[in-house]
């Protein structure tokens, strides 16, 4: 039996204290070739429309003295012009559908499989909610940056020091082999998991949390019928909620990381990347003290809440696209 089919018995006899909620449709209930495919198609579009701010974010992060948001953009419009905002993008797109492929896959496949666990120990629908949500974010956020790690070394790069550096995604791929090895595909591998497992494990939690306290607000005698734009309203609004606890629990580690990723130290006329204290110290010395780690709060914080709005209003929508018919 699915979770969903096990959460529809538990809620078979509604009552007049019962809490509506819009109707799960978990992995075994999706066509997987249309789910992959119409995934690939949909979040491809997503990131196009949001990939402007995690450059401004990133490149933000690895100035070495604070610059406004407003600055920054200016000074990318007016020196590279609109493909200064899409520096990196065709590596990113091109990790990015594998990398979203195995994310949903993980994270669909550990909600089922923990979901029906909780349920089948008894415990209540909220608590067991918010059990298979945290264990599937941070499921899907470890298997997904196998993949993420390496294109993010390399798509920000090309974001900060773009054509100074790399004629393109392949020759900053090339240069990286070839001066740190595959090695150096994965640094700051540890803290990609350190900031992106917690911050997904916590996001999806609350987010499921935030769902059901929302649905509260519309609670009747016998539920209600569900309504299309009230479900994505609410699936927006839990969805920034949650993005802005992630955003601020894992900033500075966030920071940290894409610095590791991005900047070298010189030692005796040679490159070589930065260790994670030397990196700390530099960012410490250049900002003054423990607030320089929240560089890029702003656009990080907007991106998080557009893109997990963006993102999990799509992915709703493509899990109902993606349902098998029923025979």
């Amino acid at each position: 039996m699915s979770l969903g089919a096990l959460m529809s018995e538990k809620r078979a006899r509604p009552t007049s204290s019962q809490v509506y909620m819009s109707k799960e449709v978990d992995w075994k209930m999706l066509d997987k070739s249309r789910f992959f495919f119409l995934g690939a198609a949909l979040f491809s579009g997503v990131s196009t429309a949001l990939y402007p701010i995690v450059v401004l974010k990133t490149r933000q992060q690895v100035s070495p003295t604070h610059v406004s948001c407003a600055n920054i953009s200016l000074a990318i419009a007016r020196l590279e012009g609109l493909k200064g905002f899409y520096k990196g993008f065709g590596t990113s797109l091109l990790g990015t559908i594998p990398a979203r492929a195995l994310y949903m896959t993980a994270l669909e496949i550990t909600k089922s499989s923990v979901g029906q666990a909780t349920v089948r120990l008894g415990l209540s629908e909220t608590t067991s909610m918010a059990v298979s949500n945290g264990a599937a974010g941070l499921a899907s956020a470890v298997a997904a940056q196998v993949v993420w790690t390496p294109i993010d070394v390399v798509s920000q790069r090309l974001m900060v020091q773009g054509d100074l550096s790399y004629a393109n995604g392949f020759d900053a791929f090339r240069k990286i082999l070839y001066s740190d090895g595959p090695r150096g595909f994965y640094r700051g591998f540890g803290l990609s998991i350190l900031t992106y497992a917690p911050s997904n494990a916590v996001w999806w939690a609350s987010y499921s949390l935030s769902q059901k306290k929302i649905w509260s607000r519309f609670k009747g005698p016998y539920g209600h019928k569900e309504d299309a734009r009230g479900s994505v309203a609410v699936q927006a609004l839990s969805a920034a909620t949650a993005s802005g606890c992630s955003a601020l629990i894992t900033m500075p580690v966030d920071t940290i990381k894409t610095r590791l990723q991005v900047l070298d130290a010189e030692e005796n006329g040679r490159r070589r990347a930065m260790t994670v204290m030397q990196t700390l110290k530099s960012l410490m010395r250049e900002g003054g003290g423990f607030g320089a780690c929240y560089r890029g709060l702003g656009p990080r914080w907007v991106s998080m809440s557009m893109s997990a709005t963006t993102m999990i209003t799509t992915y709703e929508f493509l899990k109902r696209l993606s349902t098998k018919k029923q025979t």
